[in-house]
């Protein structure tokens, strides 16, 4: 299974969409997967369904930080060759999509959404573009990692 069929099949789960990111690169990750998924549960939806950054794209930067980022009080050089990254990354998920804020990949006019998520249910993944936009964001992970081994 491609981490692209990963990260789209644990949404289907029910993971919300920074979860199912997190998780299809678990096993590239120093930390335990009920850690990686607790860290991540706060921003499905868009940061907890305020429809901000789409969580799909708050889990690439998490599993980047955790591969690629520094760990103290950086001001020079390393933070800048780290938000670079994540600044490529963005980039890369914004060509395909146009954009990286979840209420403007799913054509919603509300900006803070209200709390309680909405059942999973055949008719919710039917009307969602969420997969497919999940299976994007592990796919330009991928890549991005593949073509910046980890070790630099």
């Amino acid at each position: 299974m491609t981490r692209r069929e990963a990260a789209m099949a644990n949404f289907m789960k029910g993971y919300n969409c920074s979860q199912s990111i997190v998780l299809a690169f678990a096993d590239m990750l120093d930390i335990d997967e009920k850690s990686l998924l607790k860290m991540s549960s706060s921003f499905g939806g868009g940061m907890g369904r305020l429809r901000e950054v789409c969580g799909s794209v708050s889990g690439m930067f998490m599993v980047a930080g955790l591969l690629y980022g520094y760990d103290g009080p950086e001001t020079g050089q390393v933070k800048a060759n780290h938000y670079a990254r994540i600044q490529e990354l963005a980039h890369r998920f914004e060509e395909q999509h146009g954009s990286i804020v979840c209420r403007e990949l799913l054509g919603l006019n509300v900006r803070h959404d209200v709390p309680v998520p909405e059942a999973r249910t055949a008719e919710y993944y039917k009307k969602r573009p969420c997969p497919e936009i999940i299976g994007d964001a592990a796919e330009i992970l991928d890549q991005f990692i593949k073509e910046n081994e980890i070790g630099e």
